[in-house]
């Protein structure tokens, strides 16, 4: 579904991503690891259309999309979630949802004073998907709670159900168990598992707790200084050399470098 050919990106003389190649295949729940720095968040940045690259190509369906906007990418249903949560925190999490599709007859001046009737057909369908999104994931107890009093596994959750409003086809998820408790992660996962199985979505996450990478994904891609070090299953990659050394050696520079200050 999306095959990346030799993707750089640089920020003056950081290259954050430098020479990536990597294919998504459709159907799969595809996991990105690597290092802090590696470039990870900055190719997801590339491919969803939040930066453009300083040279390369992104693929979808084999069209190139390189550098359209996330609007755009939105229409195709290629979407993405962040680290931080981006909910509208004093509207309900229900409101949340009903505001994600485009194109609809209230956001038109013309249709809010003559198509009134046409509008309240569209909320009903809107809020009935909604609550249907809501039951889904198992927060339907929270529907009429404002968006920025959950926790933060809530909000994981809540950003989930925004994919499922417009249908996705393919979803990348940064670090969606970042801060959240294990209980939470694991209703996260079986979400994700299940919209996968159940309604064909293609995942791709960054994540950095391992055991549910190895749980969810396969394969499992794994980014260093920018580039694609190693690919295959996740039992695989847990045993690679290359993959270690990137991961522990990262570890003792940043340890000798405390040492030294110290």
């Amino acid at each position: 579904m999306i095959r990346v050919e030799n993707l750089s990106k640089h920020f003056g003389g950081f290259r954050a991503v430098d020479g990536a190649s990597l294919e998504i295949t459709e159907g799969s729940i595809t996991g990105l690891i690597g290092p802090n720095g590696a470039g990870k968040t900055t190719l997801f940045n590339v491919i969803a259309g939040n930066l453009k690259p300083t040279s390369g190509t992104v693929f979808m369906d084999g069209e190139d999309i390189t550098g359209l906007p996330p609007h755009d990418l939105f229409h195709k249903g290629l979407l993405r979630t962040f680290q931080i949560a981006h909910e509208f925190s004093s509207m309900t999490v229900r409101e949340n949802l009903m505001m994600v599709p485009a194109g609809q007859s209230g956001e038109t001046l013309w249709n809010a004073w003559f198509g009134r009737g046409r509008i309240a057909q569209e909320e009903a369908e809107l809020l009935k998907k909604a609550d249907e999104v809501l039951e889904f994931l198992t927060i339907d107890h929270l529907k009429d709670e404002r968006a920025g009093n959950l926790s933060g596994g809530q909000k994981k959750l809540l950003e989930l159900g925004r994919t499922m409003m417009v249908d996705a086809r393919i979803v990348f998820l940064d670090e969606v168990g970042a801060g959240v408790n294990r209980t939470l992660l694991n209703t996260i996962g079986d979400a994700i598992v299940r919209l996968n199985k159940e309604r064909g979505y293609t995942f791709c996450m960054i994540e950095h707790d391992m055991d549910f990478i190895g749980r969810l994904c396969d394969p499992v891609i794994v980014m260093a200084e920018g580039h694609v070090l190693a690919e295959g299953p996740a039992a695989d990659i847990m045993k690679n050399e290359a993959v270690i050394e990137a991961y522990l050696g990262t570890g003792l520079k940043n340890k000798t470098k405390a040492e030294a200050a110290t």
